[in-house]
């Protein structure tokens, strides 16, 4: 009897496997493949019944008769009896009763040498209005973030060329540094100065718009091109005009095409401009597919979507290439609130942030950094050694000068200390000041905080700094070209190297 069970099982086996070749040669021979019906649309969203076999994240085409081109999308919510749909484009164009087809590989974007230079969408399409881009290789959208064994510490500067930044609040490379204050408060700037600091430093730039006005964007493409950073940038664009689903993957897919150069053991700067538009747009997704709502209404997920965004930033180890990712998140705030819920997730996502106050730019103070509430959790480990000469003493100076400065407004009597903390801190702040698209490199930096924190710019009027500064460091270029290189080539200043650039400060700022 157990024999005869046993012949039984195998015959049903054999049986069942022979019945599913056919079957997928069948399939193969008349070309069978799932179709699906829209049931209702929404503002870049769609209710599909049918598709029992779809994926999470799959991408769909929409067709109806009549339409040009295929209409893609991306299977979000897997229902019981539905799909729910985010369609990359105009909503407008689909139906009730379209038909949807699979597609059987998931959402993904090209990448290669080819976008250097190039002003693109997520779907790979050029808005630069020079011609196609032909690229060889394309990568999902959704990559996992490397493994903490794969990571290496994060021990070289990224240089922003502002002074105030590289010399306070020091950037290495592999870092995630948030960028955070009201609207027209100079985040966008800070960022684009970054990025044009990075010419001739081996340094691919990537700037990823997310629901910018379309002048605003044209505007900060015309300033990377006015200052030759084109060159080695990839702009990726979803403006406010497109629909909330190329808003919500956009930012995905640039980081898949800067992870590209990092795996090429390039070191890689992207600049997500904005997160909070980014996450306005997932909740506008959400609220459409009736997911739940939590707090201010995002959904329970607000959180991940950014984590597992900024975590793919990272140094990776010598075995691996060696490259790195330095993300700039920009992130909104609505009158000085920086305990709201989006900016408190992303301050707790990454390595510290630059903080922008509409106080300091409201009183011509560019950039508007406010040096108390900004930090850098990866701090001096990445800076060049020549900064230690400067940056205690001046973080000192600056930190004492706000704090007397709220009570010198009374007119109160104050002693003869208080008068020279004053007076050193208002040119530490004027040195601090710079001028968009105006880069300093780290030997003039370093020259010029080293003669404000020895107190020789002490008795130069405020308007004449400016002008001190530039005659300063052209004689130490000219007197100390050694000592400049060994700067640039981050060695630390020596007693005897420190001395000679102060020789020459007090000579040529008395003068």
């Amino acid at each position: 009897m157990e024999d005869s069970t046993n012949y039984l099982r195998v015959v049903i086996n054999d049986t069942g496997e022979v019945f599913q070749q056919v079957l997928n040669s069948y399939h193969a021979q008349i070309n069978i493949r799932e179709t699906g019906i829209v049931k209702s649309v929404g503002r870049s969203i769609a209710h599909i019944s049918g598709l029992p076999g779809v994926r999470a994240d799959e991408l769909l085409y929409f067709s109806k008769p009549g339409m040009k081109t295929p209409l893609l999308g991306i299977a979000f919510n897997l229902d019981s009896d539905q799909v729910g749909a985010i369609v990359l484009g105009e909503s407008k164009h689909i139906e009730a009763g379209s038909q949807v087809y699979r597609t059987g590989r998931v959402m993904d974007v090209p990448v290669g040498e080819q976008l250097l230079g190039r002003v693109i969408n997520v779907m790979g399409l050029s808005l630069d209005e020079e011609g196609t881009i032909e690229t060889t290789e394309r990568r999902p959208v959704e990559q996992e973030a490397p493994p903490i064994i794969n990571r290496a510490p994060v021990t070289v500067p990224l240089q922003t060329g502002l002074k105030v930044v590289d010399a306070l609040i020091p950037i290495g490379r592999g870092q995630r540094e948030l960028i955070v204050g009201d609207r027209q408060t100079g985040k966008t700037a800070i960022a684009l100065d970054t990025i044009i600091n990075q010419k001739d430093k081996d340094v691919i730039c990537v700037y990823c718009a997310i629901g910018q006005r379309s002048s605003a964007v044209a505007k900060v493409i015309a300033t990377l091109r006015e200052q030759g950073a084109m060159e080695y940038t990839i702009v990726v664009v979803a403006s406010g005009e497109d629909s909330p689903g190329l808003q919500y993957v956009t930012p995905y897919g640039a980081t898949t095409m800067a992870e590209y150069f990092m795996g090429k053991g390039h070191d890689v700067l992207i600049v997500y401009d904005d997160l909070t538009c980014h996450a306005r747009a997932y909740r506008e997704l959400s609220l459409l597919l009736r997911r739940p709502p939590g707090r201010e209404a995002y959904p329970g997920d607000i959180f991940y979507i950014h984590s597992r965004l900024l975590e793919r930033s990272t140094n990776l180890r010598p075995e691996l290439g060696g490259g790195s990712l330095t993300a700039l998140p920009i992130v909104e705030t609505q009158a000085q609130n920086i305990s709201a819920y989006i900016p408190t997730n992303l301050i707790s996502i990454t390595d510290g942030q630059i903080y922008l106050s509409p106080d300091l730019f409201q009183k011509a103070i560019f950039p508007a950094v406010d040096v108390g509430k900004s930090v850098s959790r990866v701090g001096g480990k990445t800076q060049l050694s020549a900064y230690s000469a400067v940056a205690g003493d001046l973080r000192l100076s600056y930190s004492q000068f706000q704090e007397v400065e709220v009570f010198a407004r009374f007119g109160t009597q104050l002693d003869e200390q208080t008068k020279a903390t004053l007076n050193r801190g208002r040119r530490v702040r004027e040195i601090l000041k710079q001028q968009q698209s105006q880069p300093l490199s780290v030997i003039e930096q370093i020259v010029v905080l080293l003669a404000v924190t020895s107190g020789f710019f002490d008795s130069v009027p405020l308007d004449k700094i400016d002008e001190s500064s530039k005659i300063l460091f052209q004689a130490v270029r000219k007197n100390l070209p050694q000592v400049c290189k060994n700067v640039e080539m981050g060695k630390k200043l020596s007693e005897r190297e420190l001395q000679a650039i102060l020789t020459i400060a007090n000579r040529e700022i008395k003068e």
